[in-house]
């Protein structure tokens, strides 16, 4: 497992697609969507008051569908419409707390990275490390912490920081550990909420000193 060091004034948080349509009521909502909601706003909170960016990502597509692409071939919802720029299921969750100084990414696609300018956002801030959150863990959490690694980002992933909803006859349970499982092999460092608050708050209490988590 990686035995990366959490440096908050080098770490953004990565907040993926906390959206009307992936908390709460649309298919393609995790079914603890709403239960995740106060677990990000509080490591939210802690990456602000350690100066740290926060970042909120929203998976939206055009208005008028033309840039689906297989994704509406693979996911009806997505053809239905749910993600579609100007939908009240494609806006940020209003239990999502947003602070001033927050900046909102609109995606096209499952990684933040894709079609978006994240990549020229985080290295103009002299950010090498990001924290990832949100929903759904296996898609674009996953997919956001593989295009970082990939990146050559520090990629820190907290266990109880994502949710997703059962699929392919698996629970969501059984989805959760097989996606940490691969990524803590060989994309991130896997850790709680509460590990990566605490590193957060020592470094910024502490200069100079670098808690490991």
């Amino acid at each position: 497992m990686a035995d990366y060091k959490l440096i908050p004034s080098r770490t953004a948080l990565v907040n993926v697609d906390m959206q009307n349509a992936f908390v709460e009521g649309t298919p393609l909502a995790a079914p603890d969507g709403v239960a995740l909601l106060p677990q990000v706003n509080r490591l939210a909170s802690a990456c602000r008051e350690a100066g740290m960016m926060v970042i909120h990502t929203l998976h939206v597509t055009r208005a008028d569908g033309s840039n689906h692409g297989t994704m509406g071939e693979l996911i009806e919802p997505v053809r239905a419409g749910y993600i579609n720029e100007g939908t009240e299921t494609a806006k940020l969750h209003p239990g999502v707390e947003v602070g001033p100084r927050d900046i909102m990414l609109y995606k096209p696609r499952y990684g933040s990275f894709t079609g978006t300018d994240l990549d020229q956002i985080l290295r103009s801030n002299g950010i090498d490390s990001i924290i990832v959150t949100g929903i759904c863990t296996n898609i674009c959490c996953e997919t956001t912490a593989r295009e970082a690694g990939m990146r050559d980002y520090h990629v820190f992933f907290p266990s109880d920081g994502t949710e997703t909803f059962p699929a392919g006859g698996l629970t969501v349970e059984e989805i959760k550990k097989a996606t940490l499982a691969t990524l803590g092999v060989a994309f991130a460092k896997i850790l709680t909420i509460d590990e990566t608050i605490a590193a957060i708050r020592t470094n910024s209490n502490q200069p100079g000193v670098e808690a490991v988590v």
